[in-house]
């Protein structure tokens, strides 16, 4: 949860102003957590690519330890890891993309626990920063399923095959194409990219910034003995609301995940 000083907001109820609500701020301007220079370039690290890397160690760290030597029969790490395993090849590819998924199993399996990990950063103490609240992440994780899916899509239908299936439904009066395949083309090669990042981003942003603000108002309460009630109110509120963002944070790795495959499927199927 978050606990960040009332003095840290330059103000406090003692000094009779206002709440000073945390903004978009808060995300944006951290100061360099360390840099090095190589060959010439100067390479600065803030707090969010620290911790993007930090993800990249924890899911490979994990899943290496987990199968570094697989017993038949597993237990302890191993058997959290071929859980997760079986959960994204069972739960994801087999029921969406069916035959000739599982060579998608690694991309998959690789985007729903790295981006599990950065949105659980958002309430691990010391760190309280979802990575995936800073838009151009999950920007770039949609670029990657983008150029993955429609490169496919091309190589397996043709390149009149696949914009035909997303351009032209069938079953539809050939009239009614006239105004609906450039609405088609839109929403599948614009649209589509664009709400799948924008979803995980949103909903991590938004959550963030609840998370920050009863966390500052919990202290900021607390300065003024007279309102101790109001800040054990907001705190509770802030411990409610901790617990459903836990629970938001998987589901949005799972939601993007699973776009991600009915995305993989329209392409290998050919099917609107």
């Amino acid at each position: 949860m978050i606990t960040t000083p009332a003095s840290s907001w330059g103000c406090s109820a003692a000094d009779g102003c206002d709440f000073p609500a945390p903004g978009v701020d808060i995300f944006f301007g951290f100061d360099p957590t360390f840099s090095f220079t190589l060959f010439g370039v100067e390479f600065v690290f803030d707090k969010p690519m620290v911790l993007l890397f930090l993800g990249v160690i924890v899911v490979v760290g994990f899943f290496m330890y987990a199968f570094r030597n697989p017993k038949i029969v597993p237990k302890g790490a191993q058997n959290v890891g071929e859980l997760g395993y079986t959960f994204i090849r069972d739960g994801i590819v087999r029921e969406n993309i069916g035959k000739g998924g599982e060579k998608f199993v690694p991309l998959l399996f690789s985007l729903f626990f790295f981006i599990w990990i950065l949105n659980f950063m958002g309430v691990v103490p010391g760190l309280q920063y979802p990575v995936t609240s800073l838009f151009a992440i999950p920007v770039a994780f949609a670029a990657i399923v983008f150029f993955t899916w429609v490169p496919l899509g091309i190589i397996n239908q043709g390149p009149w095959g696949f914009f035909k299936n997303i351009m032209f439904p069938p079953g539809l009066p050939k009239p009614l194409y006239v105004l609906l395949a450039p609405i088609e083309l839109i929403s599948n090669i614009v649209v589509r990219p664009f709400t799948h990042c924008v979803r995980l981003f949103a909903n991590m942003f938004a959550g963030h910034l609840l998370l920050v603000t009863f966390g500052a108002l919990t202290w900021w309460m607390l300065s003024a003995s007279v309102w101790i009630l109001a800040s054990a109110l907001s705190f509770t509120v802030l411990t409610a609301m901790t617990g459903l963002e836990l629970l938001i944070q998987g589901l949005q790795a799972y939601i993007f995940t699973l776009l991600t495959a009915v995305y993989l499927s329209d392409a290998l199927s050919g099917e609107h």
